[in-house]
């Protein structure tokens, strides 16, 4: 097993020595130069990434990480916490959405018991990484040790790992009623930004609850006082354990140079401790998309991603990192398959214009 620390120092940058010879096979297709827009980028994204040219998406993986929240008692969600444990059991039996537009990505779900308040019989599909059954309340203190939370994003590497064997690009996904909450307090804590201006409905509660939620937060920050400059205690006062799990996902793919589509709110708090880790992770994530939660856009800016996509998703899972891969997907097919100029027989434009 490696450390965290031998993980993040093995992490490299993306090498951009490649980027004028994929852009010349971009340029040569039967098309004008940039019509396709951003799945282009797709395309020379994932070439730099993964050092491949002209590459296939064949083993796509949606890994959706599990756990409870002591905070959840405080009245955060609008849900019960049991539903954590009944959502891991519909995923597992392809029922919820990101099964099904999963399966509309040709990619594959597995779930991660994170943490949740529940012992599952091991069965298909499912990765039993538990750190503990759930976190505590973090109203009232941290959240976790920190070596829980430093075993929690070791188990995000390791998934990554274990299915390392022609795996083509990570998506990332979460369940864990209450965890908008924690994510909140990790986007405040690492951004600086207020909380009212970065905590939102979540599960859909109402104004009171809203209310509520956001003393939570201030409260939560108040009594852990984390240290901004050190992303593991961040994690082990406010996270959850689905969060680092999802922090270890994110490094373990930059470590195996694989890109990482991340999902919504959640998903991108564990990719802001993984960034805060790693520096250097930023350039193999992926943002699927921009979430109807208001903080996720200050989580996008602070680490410098423009979404893919914007359909006023707030449900987590996976779903959106579903939708992007098929979008990356796209970008590499038309690198892949489309005709080119010469092979074609189509006339290139014109080097000079005519002189009228």
């Amino acid at each position: 097993m490696k450390t965290l620390e031998e993980v993040i120092s093995n992490i490299r940058p993306v090498d951009h020595s490649r980027r004028n010879a994929v852009q010349a096979q971009l340029d040569d297709l039967t098309k004008p130069q940039g019509s396709l827009g951003r799945l282009e980028e797709l395309a020379m994204r994932y070439c730099l990434i993964t050092g491949k040219d002209k590459p296939k998406l064949r083993n796509k993986i949606i890994f959706t990480c599990a756990g409870d929240h002591g905070v959840a008692k405080e009245g955060v969600s609008a849900w019960p916490s049991d539903v954590t444990r009944q959502m891991v059991y519909n995923f597992l039996h392809g029922g919820a959405a990101v099964n099904i537009l999963a399966r509309h990505a040709g990619a594959r779900v597995i779930v991660v018991d994170m943490g949740v308040d529940h012992d599952f019989e091991p069965a298909q599909g499912l990765e039993i990484r538990k750190i503990g059954r759930g976190t505590a309340n973090i109203a009232v203190g941290p959240a976790m040790t920190r070596e829980q939370a430093e075993a929690s994003i070791l188990a995000g590497v390791g998934l990554v790992e274990r299915y390392r064997e022609s795996l083509d690009i990570v998506g990332t996904g979460d369940m864990g009623i209450g965890n908008t909450t924690p994510s909140s307090t990790i986007v405040s804590v690492i951004t600086g930004a207020d909380a009212e201006l970065v905590t939102g409905r979540g599960t859909g509660i109402d104004d009171a609850a809203l209310k509520n939620k956001i003393a939570i937060v201030k409260k939560a920050i108040a009594v852990n006082r984390p240290d901004r400059k050190d992303a593991l205690d961040v994690l082990a006062k406010l996270g959850g354990f689905e969060i680092g799990g999802i922090a270890g996902i994110v490094l373990g793919a930059a470590l195996l140079r694989i890109p990482v589509v991340v999902d919504g709110f959640i998903s991108t708090a564990g990719a802001l401790i993984a960034a805060e880790l790693c520096p250097a992770v930023k350039d193999y994530i992926i943002a699927a998309h921009q979430s109807v939660e208001i903080g996720h856009r200050k989580m996008l800016e602070h680490l410098e991603q423009r979404p893919l996509l914007d359909l006023n998703l707030r449900l987590g899972e996976g779903t959106g990192a579903a939708l992007g891969i098929s979008l990356v997907e796209a970008g590499l097919r038309t690198l892949a398959e489309m005709a080119t100029f010469s092979s074609a027989g189509v006339s290139e434009k014109n080097a000079t214009q005519p002189v009228s």
